[in-house]
């Protein structure tokens, strides 16, 4: 069969795919049904933290599904229990949701902060602030925050959308404050956007502004959190703590998943019957999640990025300085882009690299994304960057 053609005539042409039919992994690499193998930096676009083919990972997936997959939220299973302590525990915050992607997680959030301030004050039509080139997902509800207009024209009403502001630019985001806020949504860190770190006066200037108006700040941390960042939470790495955050992507590993977690300010905020979810939080995938919180800490994951972080960074710097092309180099632990002048497609090298065998993703405006498995040594950032060159 050839797969290609088959896949054109059968799923919508939502996507404009590369020319591979991936069939299988291993540790930090690809492999297309021809056998070719692939360095994978985009880790399936920040989801697989732990790699592929994880012996301890598949096994705990394995043995729960011998055991149970799905039942409903009709009902407590144990391995949702497991994984939402664990959660609470690592982020100090109070409750849980799960869902079943990033952008759902997104929509809990957004309905969790609306009633929050409709419980204070059922007057009001509220509204909330959102950043400039921030990405929160694809549904209506998580596309009225989404701070990229081609995303949003056609697919949701005007009534429902955000109010921008600029990322890092704590003085517009007062400017457009007033009394219909419930609340200020912002990755830590920009992924879709181009890979733009918050600043530290940034976020700590929200989390006051939030304080001070009583507002509830919401960290999407979908891309940039579960050690992507060099801890295991990106707003660790601030001092700043949202009210609430959103979770997915690396959450699972793979497995599709994700949540939305408050603290006590407002987790008591949605009350039974005010949201639900016939799969999220089902056995299976939070057994996904128990697991890798579980390998995280016994792999060192946390330690890891750090230190390989830092490494690729400094290669990053010494590239972006050796090639004129090369406009400029952002990033934090494993999460990286270079932004190259608008005379260089980034698609183009995008597409040589893949014939190269490294899997690399785009961003933003003309921006590549290096997002890698966090389990990456410095032999495969070296591996990278000589296809990298090649393709420069």
């Amino acid at each position: 069969m050839n797969y290609q053609e088959q896949a054109e005539k059968v799923i919508m042409k939502t996507y404009n795919r590369f020319p591979v039919v991936l069939e299988k992994g291993e540790g930090v690499y690809l492999y297309d049904t021809e056998g070719k193998r692939y360095l994978d930096f985009g880790s399936g676009i920040a989801v697989f933290a732990l790699g592929y083919h994880n012996e301890a990972y598949n096994q705990a997936l394995k043995d729960q599904i011998d055991k149970l997959i799905h039942t409903s939220n009709l009902y407590y299973n144990v391995p949702a229990i497991e994984a939402a302590t664990k959660i609470v525990e690592t982020t100090g915050l109070d409750k849980v949701f799960f869902t079943n992607s990033g952008t759902e997680a997104i929509e809990g959030a957004i309905k969790l902060a609306r009633k929050y301030a409709y419980l204070k004050d059922p007057t009001k039509e509220y509204e909330i602030i959102a950043m400039d080139h921030g990405f929160h997902g694809r549904s209506q509800g998580a596309l009225s925050v989404t701070g990229t207009k081609k995303y949003r024209e056609g697919m949701i009403p005007k009534g429902i959308s955000a109010v921008f502001a600029t990322f890092n630019d704590l003085e517009d985001v007062k400017s457009k404050i007033t009394d219909r806020t419930c609340a200020i949504i912002t990755e830590v860190v920009q992924g879709e956007g181009g890979i733009y770190p918050a600043n530290q006066e940034f976020l700590k200037g929200l989390r006051s502004l939030c304080d001070e108006k009583d507002i509830l700040l919401i960290f999407d941390e979908i891309q940039c959190g579960m050690g992507r960042c060099g801890a295991m939470y990106a707003h660790e790495l601030y001092g700043v703590k949202p009210d609430i955050m959103t979770l997915a992507k690396a959450l699972g590993c793979g497995v599709p998943v994700g949540a939305f977690v408050a603290s006590k300010k407002c987790s008591s905020t949605l009350v039974a019957g005010d949201h639900g979810t016939t799969y999220g939080g089902n056995p299976l995938a939070t057994a996904a999640v128990s697991k890798v919180y579980d390998l995280f800490e016994e792999q060192k994951i946390i330690e890891h990025v750090r230190e390989i972080g830092e490494y690729l960074g400094e290669k990053l710097d010494t590239l972006a300085q050796k090639y004129d092309m090369i406009k400029e180099h952002r990033g934090i632990g494993l999460m990286h882009g270079l932004e190259l002048k608008p005379e260089v497609s980034v698609l183009e090298v995008i597409k040589k690299a893949l014939k190269q065998g490294l899997i690399l993703l785009s961003a933003g405006n003309n921006t590549i994304r290096f997002v890698p498995p966090l389990i990456i040594e410095k032999h495969h950032v070296d591996e990278m960057l000589s296809i990298l060159e090649r393709c420069l």
